[in-house]
């Protein structure tokens, strides 16, 4: 059985370590009644009052005991305020900061709601949607390991990777899908998948997707969901693209709004600027210290040439981009994770959904294009109550607009101007830990003997593309 990883981070508590081990073997718990799974409640002021427990939420017992082997007993502000509700199978309209639990918010909900029931082969009933490779492999850590203490199987569906497996997984009538929208729409269109049996549907981080233009395609899938089943939207941020989807497709929903949207208050907030040619410097200088770095660039053949010229000075960088395959990818961010790295350089890519503890720094090589992008990609550092630091790198020409992405971030910064050998970045960077010479290569070299005689002539002329004479 697999392990219960939880990628949401403590709010009221520090959470135990979970040590490995398997899960405890339990009989799943009797479903409640399909209607009261379909019901919907009759007002947004209707919603229940937040639970101080998954038991008086209303958690099955399987689900508990899954949560307390991993050391979940107490859930986050998100949580208990939506799993009295979406367990009572109302439409959920939850907002929460980056980091605030929002995931374990719907797996719950949906391994309690499909535990009972049969699933056809390629015809799932449940369906989580989300924007990115790295959060469908996210979500399918916490996810399924609760299903599976109910009975249930999960299949992730994303790009990038061949879909003969994919496909295997929904001919062997996997419960519950994660999918990102376009594999799965392609899936969809080559008769590979049917959504007409899906009882809870779920938009995990559906900001992100409007902004990637995925909403056209998030619609039509939606449109293929039977109307009466549960569906439930959970979001960093709820505006006007967000809105759309949730009068189209939400009956009634409660609406969660759990804390605002704003920096944590350990987040230290620095605004170096420098001239263009000091750039790369300056974040060597900044990265070079002992802890953790996410470094942020706008494009990925910036991502990728930033993380070549940190390793060629002495600083092991690992990049994380699009245009990188789903395993390089995974083992860029495993490296980074587990510290055989200390630097990583990403585009907006990991700002959402991917949780790695104990980033010390976040880097803005280059700021983003809007203040949402920004808080998001702060977000990575500050978590669960520990200090964090937030860089953003301006030109004197970029000072308008960066300072207008402060003023509507509501963030203010410690300003100055910066050089590569500036006593403020050894302050932020702290103790500067050793370069690591990258090692020497040369292009092999073939050696063969020298050829003689006629026949060595025509030979070489031949490979000149001539006669010999």
């Amino acid at each position: 059985m697999s392990e219960l990883v939880s990628t949401d981070v403590v709010a009221f508590e520090t959470r135990p370590i979970y040590s490995g081990g398997s899960l405890l073997s339990v009989l799943p718990a009797e479903r409640r009644p399909s209607a009261q799974r379909g019901r919907r409640g009759r007002a947004n002021h209707a919603a229940a009052a937040p639970a101080v427990s998954f038991a008086a939420a209303g958690v099955p017992a399987p689900l508990a005991a899954a949560l307390a082997a991993a050391g979940i007993t107490t859930p986050f502000p998100i949580q208990a305020a939506t799993l009295p509700d979406a367990l009572a199978g109302r439409d959920i309209l939850g907002r929460g900061q980056t980091g605030s639990g929002k995931t374990l918010g719907f797996c719950i909900p949906l391994a309690a709601g499909l535990a009972d029931g049969y699933t056809s082969a390629c015809r799932p009933r449940g369906l989580v949607l989300v924007p990115t490779r790295e959060l469908a492999s996210q979500v399918h850590a916490v996810l399924a390991p609760l299903a599976e203490s109910m009975g249930l199987s999960v299949a992730t569906i994303y790009g990038g990777v061949p879909q003969k497996p994919q496909v295997a997984n929904l001919r062997d009538r996997a419960d519950i899908v994660v999918a990102c929208p376009g594999r799965l729409a392609d899936l969809i269109e080559q008769g590979h998948c049917h959504l007409g049996d899906v009882e809870i549907s779920v938009l995990d981080e559906a900001d992100h997707m409007a902004d990637l233009g995925f909403l056209p395609v998030v619609r039509r899938l939606l449109d293929m969901t039977p109307p009466g089943g549960q569906r439930m939207l959970f979001s960093a941020t709820l505006d006007a693209a967000v809105d759309v989807l949730a009068r189209r497709f939400m009956n009634r929903p409660a609406h969660h709004d759990v804390g605002p949207v704003e920096v944590p208050v350990a987040m230290v907030h620095h605004l170096l600027t420098v001239v263009p040619a000091d750039r790369v410097g300056v974040v060597t200088a900044l990265a070079g210290g002992g802890g953790r770095s996410l470094v942020f660039t706008r494009t990925k053949h910036a991502a990728r040439r930033l993380a070549r010229q940190l390793t060629t000075s002495g600083i092991p960088a690992a990049e994380l981009h699009s245009d990188l395959s789903q395993g390089v990818r995974e083992r860029n961010l495993a490296s980074f994770a587990s510290g055989a790295v200390r630097v990583i350089v990403a585009t907006d890519i990991a700002a959402r959904g991917i949780h790695v503890d104990g980033i010390d720094l976040v880097i803005h090589a280059d700021s983003p294009a809007e203040h949402k992008a920004y808080l998001h990609r702060s977000g990575r550092t500050a978590r669960a109550g520990a200090a964090g630091t937030v860089i953003t790198l301006q030109t004197p020409a970029q000072a308008a607009a960066v300072r207008d992405l402060m003023r509507k971030a509501a963030v203010v910064p410690l300003t100055a101007a910066v050089t590569p050998g500036s006593a403020l970045l050894r302050s932020i960077a702290g103790e500067r830990v050793p370069l690591v010479t990258q090692p020497a290569t040369r292009p092999e070299v073939i050696t063969a003997a020298a050829a003689t005689g006629r026949s060595a002539a025509a030979m070489s002329a031949g490979f000149r593309g001539r006669r010999g004479r």
